[in-house]
């Protein structure tokens, strides 16, 4: 049964539609919520992608932004404004008019850079990231990555930084992200499996770095905590290419000797932290493993993967992997000629 709307809310609407024609012309809005230097007065607020005009009300509400949520949710129904706001970095005056703010969220940022961030990112990698695209020095976002221990917490994904913020406030902006999209999904799984928050991240990161396929990384999350509860060596070669900083393909005997804590072939379980930022999915891996026995993975002539669980298996597919890329150069070499 739909339900009559109280009485009075003509006119509230109405006395919401008298503070619309007041508002300042939007372009006039805008500016004025982007162009003010900062000071005491102002309050800096990041609309991640798909926040609704909901949270966003509360959000504006709880910064002092707006001295009322309801007032700015309304206005944005009144409006049809709800699915409009656009993300990024804001800056407004405490106490901003309800309308002058959704005209800002609306027009979206001016100083806004979009940087996509992908899954698999080291630090250093979003450092020069974000140098090449003149946001900050990547020496000095490394330095604020090192001292905060911010390897992998992270979030990578597509973001609207302000030209204007420096790398704390980018920084902040990627871990508040991974704060809403990792911390919740670890909080859920209630010690399932027995890990922490940084454990699971850490688990996260190398299955980032190790799968080519999305949908092999449940496999491999369950072949590492096999592995561990075996208190068998993760042998992750992410884990060595990470201590010789930089990611290298064809790691050789020595390169599979270098001494190091992320070394997971010399040190048992796991490195003393992230190698990369991983994505939702392969968190979700390491919290919800494929059910397997295997302890073994290797690499396939197709980009994949082959599991097993005993080890004379495992060896026979790493025999014919070897044979694959033999007769794959063979036959790259007759198409040459």
């Amino acid at each position: 049964m739909t339900r009559a709307l109280p009485i009075a809310a003509p006119a509230v609407v109405a006395g919401a539609m008298v503070l619309l024609a007041g508002a300042a012309p939007a372009s006039q809005a805008a500016q004025a919520s982007h162009a003010p230097q900062a000071g005491e007065d102002e309050v800096e607020v990041a609309i991640p992608p798909g926040l609704s005009a909901t949270a966003a009300s509360r959000l504006l509400e709880e910064k002092g932004v707006v001295g009322s949520g309801f007032l700015f949710r309304l206005a944005a129904k009144v409006t049809g404004s709800e699915r409009s706001l656009k993300p990024g970095g804001y800056r407004f005056k405490r106490g901003t008019p309800v309308f002058e703010a959704l005209k800002a969220l609306k027009a979206g940022t001016v100083n806004d850079v979009r940087v996509v961030i992908p899954e698999g990112f080291s630090a250093r990698q979003i450092a020069e990231r974000l140098e090449a695209n003149s946001l900050c020095k990547a020496a000095e976002f490394m330095e604020l990555a090192r001292s905060r221990r911010l390897e992998g917490f992270l979030f990578p994904t597509t973001y609207d930084f302000d030209r204007r913020w420096g790398a704390p406030q980018i920084a902040q902006r990627m871990h508040d992200e991974f704060k809403r999209r990792v911390a919740p999904m670890v909080e859920a799984a209630r010690g399932k499996p027995d890990l922490d928050l940084q454990q699971v991240v850490t688990l996260a990161s190398i299955v980032e770095r190790e799968a080519a396929i999305q949908s092999e990384k449940p496999m491999i999350a369950a072949v590492y905590l096999n592995r561990l509860r075996r208190r068998k060596k993760l042998e992750a070669d992410p884990t060595v290419q990470y201590a010789l900083g930089y990611w290298k393909k064809g790691l050789t005997l020595d390169d599979l000797r270098v001494a190091s804590p992320y070394n997971t072939y010399t040190h048992f379980g796991l490195p003393p932290g992230p190698i990369c930022s991983p994505g939702a999915a392969s968190v979700a891996a390491v919290l919800d493993p494929a059910k397997t026995d295997a302890l073994y993975f290797v690499a396939d002539a197709k980009g994949g993967h082959v599991f097993n669980a005993a080890l004379d298996e495992h060896l026979k597919a790493k025999q014919r992997f070897k044979h694959e890329l033999r007769l794959q150069k063979a036959a790259a070499r007759r198409g040459e000629r």
